[in-house]
């Protein structure tokens, strides 16, 4: 998705560019500083089908050995309903959220700890 000048906006429905975004989580530059920073990248990642971030930034202790995206799910939006913890001073936290696409939408509560200084999703609970 751009905007009215042709900059592309980011996946995660921020409302700022994916250059300013999550773009330097998700290539690798920068590690997530919050829960819900990680979470809005791995969203973004999913989006774009970026099999390498969703990887990295999983648990070691829960990650599977392949992530397909899924390049045929058209992802439509992400509304982050609430967080717990997940910030500068903390080691875990939760992110509530709906992942929409087209024809559903996801509800998830995730949880998140921090392996090596860096957040990383451990798994989630489906809602409703």
């Amino acid at each position: 998705m751009t905007d009215r000048s042709g900059v592309r906006l980011c996946p995660c429905g921020s409302g700022g560019t994916y250059a300013e975004c999550c773009e330097r989580y998700v290539s690798g530059a920068a590690a997530a500083p919050t829960a819900e920073a990680l979470m809005r990248s791995r969203y973004s990642a999913f989006v774009l089908c970026d099999e390498a971030h969703l990887l990295r930034t999983w648990h070691p202790r829960t990650r599977p050995p392949r992530v397909e995206p899924g390049p045929r799910t058209r992802w439509t939006g992400l509304e982050v309903l609430g967080t717990t913890g997940g910030s500068a001073f903390h080691t875990t936290g939760t992110v509530t959220f709906r992942a929409s696409y087209r024809g559903g939408s996801l509800h998830e509560r995730s949880r998140f700890e921090r392996v090596g200084g860096a957040w990383a999703y451990v798994d989630g609970d489906f809602l409703d």
